[in-house]
C-alpha cells in the first residue's frame, strides 16, 4: 500500500510540498511544481495509508480523528490548505476521483430526504447539546454565516449585521408583519424580528435540543406572545405569512425536494410577500457532499451550486428580486469559530471525548477552507410571488441598515 500510495502522492502535489513520514519510519517528499503550502504529516499505521490510497475523501477525516494521521510541525490547517488546494486539481487523487463519481452517481439516494429520514438527520449534529454550542457560538448563537461589512468586526458584531442585512432585505416596513423562520434555530433571528422589528413570528425546527433552548428564551425575554416555536417540518405548513425567512437550512433540504421546498415557500407567502433564502452554495457546479462530511457532520447535507436552484424556483413561479453572493464571509465566521473552539478545546474533551475534539476541529478547519480554495460561497436569494413586493432599486437595503 505504501508504494501505491507513494505513486499517488507524486501525481497528486503540484502545488507547495508535502513531506510523509510512513509507519515503517522511512521518509519521502513531494515537491510540486507550483507554490503553495509546505506541510508535512505522519502516518502511525498501515491501515491509515490503505485508507488515504482507497478513500481519501473519508479517510484522511478518520485518520486525523484515531490520531494515525498526525501534522508535524505545522497546524491542522496548513496541512489541509496543502491536501484540499491539491484535490481541486483535474489529476488530483486517483481513487478519490472515481469515488466522486460514484457519489455523483448515487446523489438522489443519498439527500433522498422524507420527514422521518430528515428528523434523525438532524438530531445527528443539532442534538449533540447546547454545551458543546456555547464553546463557540456568539452571544445571539448564530449558527451560520456571519456578515462583515468592513472585514474587522468580532464574531459577534458580524452576526448582528447578519440578522440587519437580512431584516432589510425582507422589508418589514410595518410593526405585525406575520413571519415564517424555517430552520430557525437556537431562536435568535425570530426574537430580534420580533424584538427589533415588531413582526409576530413563528419559528420552526425538527431540532428537540433547539425547540426547548429558544422557546425558553422566549420566555426570559418576555416575547412568548410575539415569538412561538413549534417542532414541525416545512412541507406540514398550512398557513400563510407577510414575510418568510431560511437561514442555513436549505443545505438539507436534499437535492431532489428543491421543487417541493419552493412550492411550499409560494403556498405559504401572501400575494404581495417576501421571503429571503439565506444557504451556503459552491461556484463550481453542481457536485457532491465530502464523504467525512456526510457521515460524521452532516448526513444527507449538501451544498447546491445556484444553477441546481433557480430551475425549482422558476418552475415554483417565484420571481427572484435579489441575488447576492458572500464569499469569504463564512470562511472569516468559520476561522471565528475555530479560534474559540481551540480556546475550548479541554472543555469539548471533557463534555465527549479527545476523539470528538479532534472530529469537531476537523470539521471547523476543513470547512472554513473549503470557502477559502474549493469555491465555496454563500447566497441571499430574496423572493416574492408578486412582481413588485419589493422597490424598484437595492438602495432600500442600504438605507434600512443605515448605510
Amino acid at each position: 500500500m505504501k508504494h501505491l500510495l507513494d505513486m499517488v502522492l507524486r501525481q497528486f502535489v503540484s502545488y507547495g510540498c508535502l513531506s510523509v513520514y510512513w509507519s515503517d519510519g522511512s521518509f519521502s517528499q513531494y515537491q510540486g511544481k507550483r507554490p503553495g503550502p509546505q506541510a508535512a504529516l505522519r502516518l502511525t499505521d498501515a491501515r491509515a495509508e490503505r485508507a488515504l490510497l482507497l478513500n481519501p475523501g473519508l479517510g484522511v477525516g478518520e485518520a486525523y480523528m484515531e490520531g494515525s494521521l498526525q501534522p508535524v510541525d505545522c497546524t491542522l490547517y496548513c496541512l489541509l490548505e496543502l491536501l484540499m488546494l491539491n484535490a481541486m486539481e483535474p489529476a488530483g487523487h486517483v481513487s478519490e476521483r472515481l469515488a466522486s463519481t460514484l457519489r455523483y452517481l448515487r446523489r438522489g439516494w443519498t439527500q433522498f430526504n422524507p420527514a422521518a429520514r430528515a428528523r434523525r438527520n438532524v438530531a445527528h449534529h443539532y442534538d449533540l447539546g447546547n454545551d458543546l454550542y456555547r464553546l463557540f457560538l456568539d452571544k445571539d448563537w448564530q449558527y451560520s454565516c456571519a456578515y462583515f461589512r468592513y472585514g474587522t468586526e468580532t464574531l459577534d458584531e458580524a452576526q448582528e449585521a447578519k440578522k440587519q442585512h437580512i431584516a432589510a432585505k425582507l422589508l418589514l416596513d410595518r410593526p405585525g408583519l406575520e413571519v415564517l423562520d424555517i430552520g430557525c434555530g437556537w431562536g435568535g433571528m425570530a426574537l430580534t424580528l420580533a424584538r427589533d422589528y415588531g413582526a409576530v413570528v413563528t419559528g420552526i425546527t425538527l431540532s428537540q435540543e433547539q425547540l426547548a433552548f429558544a422557546r425558553e428564551r422566549a420566555r426570559r425575554e418576555g416575547l412568548e406572545g410575539r415569538v412561538r416555536f413549534e417542532l414541525l417540518d416545512y412541507r406540514h405548513l398550512r398557513r400563510r405569512f407577510d414575510r418568510i425567512v431560511s437561514v442555513g437550512m436549505f443545505e438539507h433540504v436534499g437535492i431532489g425536494h428543491y421543487r417541493q421546498f419552493f412550492d411550499v415557500v409560494k403556498s405559504s407567502l401572501k400575494p404581495d410577500g417576501v421571503a429571503l433564502i439565506h444557504s451556503i452554495g459552491r461556484n463550481d457546479g453542481p457536485g457532491t457532499t465530502n464523504p467525512w462530511v456526510n457521515k460524521y457532520i452532516f448526513p444527507g447535507g449538501y451544498s447546491p451550486a445556484l444553477s441546481e436552484v433557480l430551475p425549482a424556483i422558476e418552475q415554483a413561479g417565484l420571481w427572484v428580486t435579489d441575488c447576492e453572493v458572500l464569499r469569504l464571509h463564512y470562511a472569516k465566521t468559520l476561522a471565528c469559530w475555530s479560534e474559540r473552539f481551540a480556546a475550548h478545546r479541554a472543555e469539548a474533551v471533557a463534555l465527549y471525548d479527545e476523539r470528538f475534539a479532534r472530529m469537531f476541529e476537523f470539521y471547523l478547519t476543513a470547512s472554513e477552507l473549503a470557502f477559502r480554495v474549493q469555491g465555496h460561497m454563500n447566497f441571499q436569494l430574496q423572493l416574492s410571488p408578486s412582481l413588485e413586493a419589493v422597490p424598484l432599486t437595492r438602495d432600500y437595503i442600504a438605507a434600512a441598515e443605515g448605510g
